[in-house]
């Protein structure tokens, strides 16, 4: 499998299945790992950086679940393809730059994935399409147990894993989940519920994580606490305060329709008009229109169309794939019209209830 016949694969974490798939998009487990004896990639040298890899694509081929990976050095990748990856929650931003001594591993399905020489040596993680962290952590815990087999991890016996970032040091695991939260948005009541959330400290980030903005009312909820706790303890904290996020967007979705319907109908059927006939759509408007047939399905307004059906659109409006699509580099004017064609004749067969 090469990395353009991504752009024909529906990855395993947009399937639409799941607890809560209605409002819960996906869960990620993320763990930071670091050899013992070698510097931190910030302060590698060329040399190291490269011996770094090595040692850990060996240890990657030993692991019976990832026999099937596909292993991408980033420095032979072109921009559209960084950009493309960045969009499927494969990797960062920041693995993408200074790319000399990095690669990713993405296991079949897109479930796994590790970026080698990131912030830290190793950057595992594990995504699920709906309410799953258990299940995540369950893989990505034992891929993790095969590599340290392997490995000599980084680790104190006071302080847990050791990592490049303080704020990773213990465990080295980030749970996060992707949630869309449209009828909040809607309310108004999405800051207070954000604020609420950084107080018990949880960080709240858009779609395409760190430094991004909730496009498409897609909000990311996250632990920011590594050290002190396990692991279990962290998720199981995390999946309660998420249950509780869900529990509330349920009841401002059943508000909207009892005392605002027909300012939900008016919303969805603005949406769906300007996402019928445009033809132009930026990538933040595409999301934000599509948003709103999202919650249109839930309220069985929008005929024809599923939630898979829907996050597949979502990606595939993205800068990266629809470059892959057309199989060339757009100007972004050129992609916004590309992006308008691609939706219209994704939604051709879609219907509006009313």
């Amino acid at each position: 499998m090469k990395l353009d016949d991504f752009i024909h694969n529906t990855g395993q974490w947009l399937k639409g299945t799941g607890a809560f798939s209605n409002i819960v998009m996906s869960s990620r487990i993320r763990l930071a790992r670091n050899l013992s004896t070698l510097p931190f990639p910030n302060k590698a040298r060329k040399k190291e950086l490269n011996e770094i890899l090595s040692i850990i694509q060996n240890a990657g081929d030993g692991v019976d679940y990832l026999k099937k990976s596909i292993f991408f050095k980033i420095n032979e990748l072109d921009n559209v393809d960084k950009q493309f990856l960045i969009e499927r929650h494969l990797m960062s931003h920041e693995h993408a730059s200074n790319p000399e001594g990095k690669a990713l591993i993405v296991s079949e399905e897109e479930v796994l994935s590790i970026m080698i020489n990131e912030e830290d040596h190793i950057r595992l993680q594990g995504m699920s399409p709906g309410m799953n962290l258990q299940t995540v952590w369950e893989k990505v815990n034992a891929v993790d147990g095969d590599l340290e087999n392997q490995l000599d991890y980084a680790f104190s016996s006071k302080l847990g894993y050791l990592t490049a970032c303080p704020s990773n040091v213990g465990t080295g695991l980030r749970a996060s989940v992707m949630l869309h939260l449209s009828a909040l948005k809607l309310l108004n009541e999405i800051e207070p519920l954000i604020k609420g959330l950084d107080k018990i400290g949880l960080a709240v980030r858009g779609l395409l994580g760190e430094g991004t903005e909730a496009h498409g009312n897609m909000f990311q909820i996250s632990n920011q606490a590594t050290l002190g706790e396990t692991e279990t303890v962290i998720i199981e904290r995390l999946v309660q305060v998420v249950n509780e996020v869900v529990r509330h967007e349920e009841n401002a979705r059943t508000r909207l329709m009892q005392n605002r319907k027909t300012y939900v109908f008016d919303q969805i059927g603005r949406a769906f008009g300007i996402l019928m006939h445009a033809r132009v759509l930026s990538s933040r408007e595409a999301l934000d229109l599509l948003s709103g047939l999202r919650l249109g399905i839930d309220f069985n307004i929008v005929k024809h169309l599923t939630v898979v059906q829907i996050n597949e659109i979502m990606i595939l409006t993205q800068p990266g794939h629809l470059q892959k699509i057309v199989g060339r580099v757009l100007g972004p004017n050129e992609r916004d019209e590309v992006r308008a064609q691609l939706v219209h004749d994704k939604l051709s067969h879609v219907k509006m209830m009313g």
